[in-house]
């Protein structure tokens, strides 16, 4: 149960980071011709996202780490000390392995959406 946890909260806080960043993005983006009420109303819509993000982010994460603890505290008492370090490496190489698939799977998406825009310029050239 643990390991199918890890790769939950994993993928939940890859997910947050996302939505967080896109939510940096657009109060970054805010540009000088935005008006002062509109750029105000903006940021106050996107500043309490933030802090839910941030907020469930932390939460996630100390719990998986509570329940990692557990989890290994347990099986101590019953795993060699080489099958114990396989477990806690397993781990491990389970949430880099996540992180970077997730981090394939962006990048594909990226190169798809730029070989479509490719693909929709030089139907446009053609049609000229």
């Amino acid at each position: 149960m643990f390991i199918g946890d890890l790769d939950k909260v994993v993928n939940l806080l890859l997910s947050l980071s996302g939505r967080l960043a896109r939510v940096e993005n657009a109060l970054n983006n805010l540009d000088d011709s935005t008006s002062p009420g509109d750029r105000f109303f903006r940021i106050l819509f996107l500043l309490p996202t933030t802090r839910v993000l941030s907020q469930t982010e932390a939460a996630a994460a100390l719990n998986l780490d509570r329940r990692e603890r557990i989890v290994f505290d347990i099986l101590a008492s019953y795993l060699s000390e080489d099958s114990l370090a396989d477990y806690e490496h397993f781990v491990k190489m389970k949430s880099a392995l996540i992180i970077e698939q997730r981090e394939l799977e962006d990048k594909i998406h990226l190169g798809e959406e730029q070989l479509k825009c490719l693909f929709d310029s030089l139907q446009t050239e053609r049609g000229k």
